[in-house]
């Protein structure tokens, strides 16, 4: 198996209190060969990942499910076991920049709007379903949909991004190319007045969504900017 591709036996557990979110995730992992499960209290969720007969891989994760909220939900998910699934946070759930930065310190591999287009939200998972070896961003992630130029060699090519962090993006395409591969980049986040222009390595493909793209140059005052844009984007559509 290479590295990057999808398996049938990944398991993701949504955790949310809305059905309509539930029924979209469910359909659209279960569409793509995921195991898809869903709870809609926290003491539904903790039960569940405590049970081993199934092991969970990754969590999608409303932080004001019943009988559990906020930070503390995800403190107790962290104490379940040895065995620690991949979380994913719904960024409509989270109440303040505080909690941002309490996730960040007990791991969340990122964030995404529970009200993605359905078309987009295997696609923007795949990255927090490959094998940890290429998972290797550890800052928080935001869905987007952003145009991207790259350049390799003397080839230059457009696309759409996945998800954009402090610390790569994940890009969108029918050809990725092979990990490792070092690219000059050029994309502007909706809140800049200008382009950035950086440099990355390929750290992750999957053939059937993309590839995924480490930061390793990028000015310090680009890299705060994509930071604050990145943490502004979990309050849009907020949950009550």
């Amino acid at each position: 198996m290479t590295a990057g591709t999808i398996t049938a036996v990944k398991t993701v557990l949504v955790a949310d209190d809305t059905a309509f979110v539930r029924d979209r995730f469910q359909n659209a992992l279960e569409g793509a060969g995921y195991r898809a499960l869903v709870v809609s209290t926290a003491p539904e969720l903790l039960a569940r990942v405590r049970d081993t007969s199934t092991p969970v891989d990754l969590v999608l994760l409303d932080l004001r499910l019943p009988q559990g909220r906020g930070v503390e939900l995800l403190r107790s998910l962290r104490q379940t076991g040895a065995h620690q699934p991949a979380v994913v946070v719904f960024s409509g759930t989270i109440a303040s920049a505080l909690e941002v930065r309490e996730m960040t310190s007990l791991g969340v591999a990122g964030y995404i709007n529970e009200y993605t287009s359905v078309q987009h939200i295997v696609p923007s998972l795949t990255p927090h379903l490959s094998p940890d070896p290429v998972n290797r961003r550890s800052s928080p992630r935001a869905v987007l949909g952003m145009p991207v130029a790259y350049r390799f060699g003397n080839t230059i090519a457009a696309a759409l991004t996945l998800n954009i962090s402090q610390g790569g993006l994940a890009i969108r395409t029918t050809s990725p190319l092979e990990p490792g591969t070092t690219l000059k980049l050029r994309f502007r986040i909706p809140t800049g007045k200008s382009d950035i222009d950086c440099e990355g390595t390929v750290a992750w493909v999957d053939r059937r969504v993309g590839m995924g793209v480490a930061f390793t140059w990028i000015l310090e005052s680009h890299q705060k900017a994509i930071g604050e844009f990145v943490q502004s984007h979990f309050f849009s559509n907020r949950k009550a």
